[in-house]
Protein backbone atom coordinates (compact mmCIF):
# COMPACT_ATOMS: atom_id res chain seq x y z
CA UNK A 1 0.00 0.00 0.00
CA UNK A 2 1.23 3.45 -0.85
CA UNK A 3 1.22 5.62 2.27
CA UNK A 4 0.05 9.19 1.87
CA UNK A 5 1.66 10.58 5.00
CA UNK A 6 0.32 11.62 8.36
CA UNK A 7 -2.15 14.44 8.65
CA UNK A 8 -0.76 17.52 10.33
CA UNK A 9 -2.01 18.11 13.83
CA UNK A 10 -3.32 21.50 12.81
CA UNK A 11 -5.39 19.99 10.02
CA UNK A 12 -6.96 17.59 12.46
CA UNK A 13 -7.85 20.45 14.77
CA UNK A 14 -9.49 22.29 11.91
CA UNK A 15 -11.41 19.31 10.62
CA UNK A 16 -12.55 17.75 13.86
CA UNK A 17 -16.24 18.46 14.34
CA UNK A 18 -17.09 16.67 17.52
CA UNK A 19 -17.50 13.23 18.95
CA UNK A 20 -20.68 11.30 19.63
CA UNK A 21 -20.02 8.66 22.22
CA UNK A 22 -23.50 8.08 23.65
CA UNK A 23 -25.06 6.21 20.74
CA UNK A 24 -27.41 3.39 21.62
CA UNK A 25 -26.60 -0.23 20.80
CA UNK A 26 -28.11 -1.16 17.48
CA UNK A 27 -28.19 -3.84 14.86
CA UNK A 28 -24.50 -4.04 14.06
CA UNK A 29 -21.19 -4.23 15.84
CA UNK A 30 -17.73 -5.80 15.91
CA UNK A 31 -15.54 -2.85 16.88
CA UNK A 32 -15.37 -0.44 19.81
CA UNK A 33 -15.53 2.73 17.71
CA UNK A 34 -16.16 3.74 14.12
CA UNK A 35 -14.65 6.96 12.74
CA UNK A 36 -16.68 8.45 9.87
CA UNK A 37 -15.46 11.22 7.57
CA UNK A 38 -17.51 13.63 5.47
CA UNK A 39 -17.39 17.08 3.84
CA UNK A 40 -19.53 20.09 4.85
CA UNK A 41 -21.07 20.20 1.35
CA UNK A 42 -24.72 19.93 0.35
CA UNK A 43 -24.13 16.80 -1.71
CA UNK A 44 -22.98 15.13 1.52
CA UNK A 45 -26.51 15.63 2.83
CA UNK A 46 -27.04 11.91 3.48
CA UNK A 47 -23.95 11.74 5.69
CA UNK A 48 -24.84 14.97 7.45
CA UNK A 49 -28.44 13.87 8.07
CA UNK A 50 -27.25 10.46 9.28
CA UNK A 51 -24.92 12.18 11.72
CA UNK A 52 -27.30 14.86 12.94
CA UNK A 53 -30.32 12.56 13.28
CA UNK A 54 -28.32 9.90 15.12
CA UNK A 55 -28.89 7.15 12.54
CA UNK A 56 -25.29 5.92 12.65
CA UNK A 57 -25.37 5.57 16.44
CA UNK A 58 -28.66 3.68 16.21
CA UNK A 59 -27.42 1.23 13.59
CA UNK A 60 -23.81 0.68 14.70
CA UNK A 61 -23.15 -1.11 17.98
CA UNK A 62 -20.11 1.02 18.78
CA UNK A 63 -19.13 4.58 19.57
CA UNK A 64 -19.28 6.76 16.46
CA UNK A 65 -16.91 9.69 15.93
CA UNK A 66 -16.89 12.15 13.04
CA UNK A 67 -14.33 14.25 11.18
CA UNK A 68 -15.11 16.73 8.41
CA UNK A 69 -12.64 17.49 5.63
CA UNK A 70 -12.10 20.41 3.23
CA UNK A 71 -10.89 18.21 0.35
CA UNK A 72 -10.51 14.63 -0.80
CA UNK A 73 -6.74 14.47 -0.43
CA UNK A 74 -6.97 15.09 3.32
CA UNK A 75 -9.79 12.55 3.59
CA UNK A 76 -7.71 9.88 1.82
CA UNK A 77 -4.71 10.58 4.05
CA UNK A 78 -6.95 10.03 7.06
CA UNK A 79 -8.30 6.76 5.62
CA UNK A 80 -4.79 5.59 4.76
CA UNK A 81 -3.44 6.26 8.24
CA UNK A 82 -6.43 4.85 10.10
CA UNK A 83 -7.64 8.20 11.42
CA UNK A 84 -11.04 7.34 9.91
CA UNK A 85 -12.54 3.95 9.08
CA UNK A 86 -15.00 4.94 6.38
CA UNK A 87 -16.93 7.90 5.08
CA UNK A 88 -18.14 10.13 2.28
CA UNK A 89 -15.78 11.44 -0.40
CA UNK A 90 -15.70 12.37 -4.07
CA UNK A 91 -14.87 9.46 -6.39
CA UNK A 92 -11.77 11.16 -7.80
CA UNK A 93 -9.52 10.96 -4.75
CA UNK A 94 -10.75 7.44 -4.01
CA UNK A 95 -10.02 6.25 -7.55
CA UNK A 96 -6.56 7.87 -7.54
CA UNK A 97 -5.77 6.18 -4.23
CA UNK A 98 -6.95 2.79 -5.49
CA UNK A 99 -4.85 3.10 -8.62
CA UNK A 100 -1.82 4.02 -6.49
CA UNK A 101 -2.20 0.71 -4.67
CA UNK A 102 -4.18 2.01 -1.71
CA UNK A 103 -6.68 -0.07 0.23
CA UNK A 104 -10.07 1.43 -0.55
CA UNK A 105 -13.42 0.05 -1.70
CA UNK A 106 -16.61 1.85 -2.72
CA UNK A 107 -19.54 0.34 -0.84
CA UNK A 108 -22.21 2.74 -2.09
CA UNK A 109 -23.07 6.12 -3.54
CA UNK A 110 -24.52 9.17 -1.80
CA UNK A 111 -25.09 11.74 -4.55
CA UNK A 112 -24.88 12.27 -8.28
CA UNK A 113 -24.25 15.56 -10.04
CA UNK A 114 -23.57 18.63 -7.85
CA UNK A 115 -20.74 20.12 -9.95
CA UNK A 116 -21.41 23.62 -11.25
CA UNK A 117 -19.03 25.56 -13.52
CA UNK A 118 -19.27 29.27 -12.72
CA UNK A 119 -17.31 32.40 -13.59
CA UNK A 120 -16.83 35.79 -11.96
CA UNK A 121 -19.23 38.42 -13.27
CA UNK A 122 -16.53 40.55 -14.94
CA UNK A 123 -14.21 37.69 -15.92
CA UNK A 124 -15.16 37.64 -19.59
CA UNK A 125 -16.06 33.95 -19.33
CA UNK A 126 -19.51 33.08 -20.61
CA UNK A 127 -18.82 29.66 -22.14
CA UNK A 128 -16.09 27.02 -21.97
CA UNK A 129 -14.58 28.50 -25.13
CA UNK A 130 -13.71 31.66 -23.15
CA UNK A 131 -11.30 29.97 -20.69
CA UNK A 132 -8.12 30.56 -22.71
CA UNK A 133 -5.79 32.82 -20.71
CA UNK A 134 -8.08 32.68 -17.68
CA UNK A 135 -7.86 30.99 -14.28
CA UNK A 136 -10.07 28.64 -12.32
CA UNK A 137 -10.01 26.89 -8.97
CA UNK A 138 -11.14 23.51 -7.63
CA UNK A 139 -11.00 21.82 -4.22
CA UNK A 140 -8.11 19.58 -5.24
CA UNK A 141 -5.66 18.75 -8.03
CA UNK A 142 -7.17 15.82 -9.92
CA UNK A 143 -10.35 15.94 -7.87
CA UNK A 144 -13.70 14.98 -9.37
CA UNK A 145 -14.62 18.55 -10.35
CA UNK A 146 -11.14 19.29 -11.70
CA UNK A 147 -11.21 16.34 -14.11
CA UNK A 148 -14.73 17.19 -15.25
CA UNK A 149 -13.76 20.74 -16.21
CA UNK A 150 -10.42 19.81 -17.74
CA UNK A 151 -12.11 17.26 -20.01
CA UNK A 152 -14.46 19.98 -21.18
CA UNK A 153 -11.49 22.28 -21.83
CA UNK A 154 -9.70 19.50 -23.71
CA UNK A 155 -12.76 19.03 -25.90
CA UNK A 156 -12.36 22.69 -26.89
CA UNK A 157 -8.64 22.32 -27.57
CA UNK A 158 -7.34 23.85 -24.33
CA UNK A 159 -5.07 22.59 -21.54
CA UNK A 160 -4.13 23.86 -18.10
CA UNK A 161 -0.73 25.19 -17.06
CA UNK A 162 -0.10 21.78 -15.47
CA UNK A 163 0.28 20.45 -19.01
CA UNK A 164 1.91 23.58 -20.39
CA UNK A 165 -1.38 25.07 -21.53
CA UNK A 166 -2.97 28.47 -21.38
CA UNK A 167 -5.50 28.00 -18.56
CA UNK A 168 -4.30 28.49 -14.98
CA UNK A 169 -5.57 26.06 -12.35
CA UNK A 170 -5.42 26.77 -8.62
CA UNK A 171 -6.09 23.65 -6.55
CA UNK A 172 -6.75 22.83 -2.91
CA UNK A 173 -9.12 25.77 -2.59
CA UNK A 174 -11.62 25.23 0.20
CA UNK A 175 -15.05 25.70 -1.45
CA UNK A 176 -16.08 28.15 1.26
CA UNK A 177 -13.07 30.31 0.30
CA UNK A 178 -14.16 30.62 -3.32
CA UNK A 179 -16.49 33.50 -2.46
CA UNK A 180 -13.63 35.68 -1.19
CA UNK A 181 -11.48 34.77 -4.20
CA UNK A 182 -14.27 35.86 -6.55
CA UNK A 183 -14.92 39.08 -4.65
CA UNK A 184 -11.22 40.00 -4.63
CA UNK A 185 -10.69 39.16 -8.29
CA UNK A 186 -8.14 36.46 -7.47
CA UNK A 187 -9.75 33.86 -9.73
CA UNK A 188 -11.86 33.95 -12.88
CA UNK A 189 -13.89 30.76 -12.53
CA UNK A 190 -14.51 27.68 -10.43
CA UNK A 191 -15.60 24.09 -10.77
CA UNK A 192 -17.50 24.13 -7.51
CA UNK A 193 -19.37 21.56 -5.47
CA UNK A 194 -22.77 22.50 -4.15
CA UNK A 195 -23.98 24.63 -2.50
CA UNK A 196 -20.94 26.83 -3.13
CA UNK A 197 -21.45 27.13 -6.89
CA UNK A 198 -25.04 28.23 -6.48
CA UNK A 199 -24.03 30.62 -3.68
CA UNK A 200 -21.69 32.39 -6.10
CA UNK A 201 -24.49 32.65 -8.65
CA UNK A 202 -27.33 33.72 -6.37
CA UNK A 203 -25.45 36.03 -4.01
CA UNK A 204 -22.37 37.20 -5.93
CA UNK A 205 -23.63 37.55 -9.52
CA UNK A 206 -21.45 34.77 -10.91
CA UNK A 207 -22.24 33.45 -14.38
CA UNK A 208 -23.38 29.86 -14.85
CA UNK A 209 -20.98 28.58 -17.49
CA UNK A 210 -22.17 24.98 -17.45
CA UNK A 211 -25.08 23.50 -15.52
CA UNK A 212 -24.58 20.41 -13.38
CA UNK A 213 -26.30 18.05 -15.83
CA UNK A 214 -24.25 19.32 -18.78
CA UNK A 215 -20.77 18.92 -17.32
CA UNK A 216 -18.63 15.93 -18.29
CA UNK A 217 -20.53 12.74 -17.30
CA UNK A 218 -23.34 14.95 -16.03
CA UNK A 219 -26.03 13.21 -14.02
CA UNK A 220 -24.44 9.73 -13.93
CA UNK A 221 -21.15 10.47 -12.20
CA UNK A 222 -21.35 10.12 -8.45
CA UNK A 223 -20.22 13.30 -6.76
CA UNK A 224 -20.05 11.45 -3.45
CA UNK A 225 -19.34 7.78 -2.75
CA UNK A 226 -19.12 5.88 0.53
CA UNK A 227 -15.77 4.18 1.00
CA UNK A 228 -13.97 2.05 3.52
CA UNK A 229 -10.91 -0.16 3.41
CA UNK A 230 -11.02 -3.82 2.50
CA UNK A 231 -9.29 -4.51 5.79
CA UNK A 232 -11.99 -2.75 7.82
CA UNK A 233 -14.74 -4.38 5.76
CA UNK A 234 -13.31 -7.85 6.28
CA UNK A 235 -12.75 -7.37 10.02
CA UNK A 236 -15.96 -5.42 10.74
CA UNK A 237 -18.67 -6.38 8.23
CA UNK A 238 -21.43 -5.81 10.78
CA UNK A 239 -20.26 -2.24 11.42
CA UNK A 240 -20.15 -1.50 7.69
CA UNK A 241 -23.61 -2.98 7.26
CA UNK A 242 -24.88 -0.84 10.13
CA UNK A 243 -23.40 2.29 8.59
CA UNK A 244 -25.00 1.48 5.25
CA UNK A 245 -28.36 0.91 6.90
CA UNK A 246 -28.00 4.34 8.47
CA UNK A 247 -27.06 5.75 5.08
CA UNK A 248 -30.17 4.25 3.45
CA UNK A 249 -32.34 5.76 6.19
CA UNK A 250 -30.71 9.14 5.64
CA UNK A 251 -31.23 9.03 1.86
CA UNK A 252 -34.89 8.14 2.39
CA UNK A 253 -35.24 11.00 4.88
CA UNK A 254 -33.81 13.55 2.46
CA UNK A 255 -36.28 12.46 -0.23
CA UNK A 256 -39.27 12.84 2.09
CA UNK A 257 -38.16 15.86 4.11
CA UNK A 258 -36.42 18.34 1.82
CA UNK A 259 -37.09 21.42 3.94
CA UNK A 260 -35.76 19.89 7.16
CA UNK A 261 -32.80 18.39 5.31
CA UNK A 262 -31.75 21.84 4.10
CA UNK A 263 -32.15 23.26 7.62
CA UNK A 264 -30.08 20.39 9.04
CA UNK A 265 -27.27 20.96 6.54
CA UNK A 266 -27.38 24.73 7.04
CA UNK A 267 -27.21 24.39 10.81
CA UNK A 268 -24.12 22.21 10.53
CA UNK A 269 -22.47 24.60 8.07
CA UNK A 270 -23.12 27.42 10.51
CA UNK A 271 -21.58 25.47 13.38
CA UNK A 272 -18.41 24.99 11.33
CA UNK A 273 -18.13 28.32 9.50
CA UNK A 274 -20.35 30.73 11.48
CA UNK A 275 -22.05 31.42 8.15
CA UNK A 276 -25.64 30.50 7.38
CA UNK A 277 -26.51 30.18 3.70
CA UNK A 278 -29.67 31.86 2.37
CA UNK A 279 -32.63 29.53 1.89
CA UNK A 280 -32.91 30.41 -1.79
CA UNK A 281 -29.32 29.28 -2.32
CA UNK A 282 -29.87 25.91 -0.71
CA UNK A 283 -33.15 25.35 -2.52
CA UNK A 284 -31.62 26.16 -5.91
CA UNK A 285 -28.53 24.06 -5.20
CA UNK A 286 -30.69 21.12 -4.15
CA UNK A 287 -32.10 21.00 -7.67
CA UNK A 288 -28.59 20.53 -9.07
CA UNK A 289 -28.00 17.07 -7.61
CA UNK A 290 -29.57 13.74 -6.82
CA UNK A 291 -29.20 12.20 -3.36
CA UNK A 292 -29.16 8.48 -4.02
CA UNK A 293 -27.89 5.03 -3.09
CA UNK A 294 -27.34 4.02 -6.71
CA UNK A 295 -23.75 3.67 -7.92
CA UNK A 296 -23.01 3.95 -11.65
CA UNK A 297 -19.82 1.91 -11.93
CA UNK A 298 -19.52 2.65 -15.68
CA UNK A 299 -19.38 6.37 -14.98
CA UNK A 300 -16.64 5.84 -12.41
CA UNK A 301 -14.61 3.93 -15.01
CA UNK A 302 -15.21 6.67 -17.57
CA UNK A 303 -13.98 9.28 -15.08
CA UNK A 304 -10.86 7.18 -14.41
CA UNK A 305 -10.22 6.90 -18.14
CA UNK A 306 -10.50 10.69 -18.40
CA UNK A 307 -8.07 11.14 -15.53
CA UNK A 308 -5.58 8.99 -17.42
CA UNK A 309 -6.16 10.93 -20.63
CA UNK A 310 -5.45 14.16 -18.75
CA UNK A 311 -2.23 12.68 -17.29
CA UNK A 312 -3.35 12.84 -13.67
CA UNK A 313 -2.46 9.15 -13.50
CA UNK A 314 0.34 7.33 -15.27
CA UNK A 315 -1.21 3.97 -16.16
CA UNK A 316 -4.35 2.89 -17.96
CA UNK A 317 -6.80 2.59 -15.05
CA UNK A 318 -8.05 -0.78 -13.85
CA UNK A 319 -10.88 -0.45 -11.33
CA UNK A 320 -11.20 -4.16 -10.72
CA UNK A 321 -12.13 -4.65 -7.07
CA UNK A 322 -12.79 -0.96 -6.51
CA UNK A 323 -16.59 -1.18 -6.26
CA UNK A 324 -18.48 -3.63 -4.05
CA UNK A 325 -22.02 -2.44 -3.35
CA UNK A 326 -23.40 -5.89 -2.50
CA UNK A 327 -24.23 -5.03 1.13
CA UNK A 328 -26.05 -1.83 0.25
CA UNK A 329 -27.79 -3.50 -2.70
CA UNK A 330 -29.19 -6.14 -0.34
CA UNK A 331 -30.35 -3.44 2.10
CA UNK A 332 -32.11 -1.50 -0.66
CA UNK A 333 -33.78 -4.69 -1.94
CA UNK A 334 -35.28 -5.58 1.46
Amino acid sequence: MKKWGLLAAGALLLTACGTDEDGSAGAAGGTDAVEIGYFPNLDHAAGIVGKEKGYFEEEIDADVDYLNFPNGNDFIEALDTGVIDMGYVGPGPAINYHLAGGDVVVVGAAANGATLIVSREDSGIETIEDFSGKSFCTPGNGCTHNVQLEMMLKDKGMETNRLGGEVEHQSRVNPASMVAMFEQGQIDAAAAPEPWGTLLVEEHNANVVTEWNEVFLGEELASVVIVTTNEFLEENPEAVEGALRAHKRAVDYTAENEADTLVTVNDLLYSLTQTRLPENVLEAAWERMEITTETHADALQAWADASYELEFIDDDPDLDGFVDTSILDDIVAE
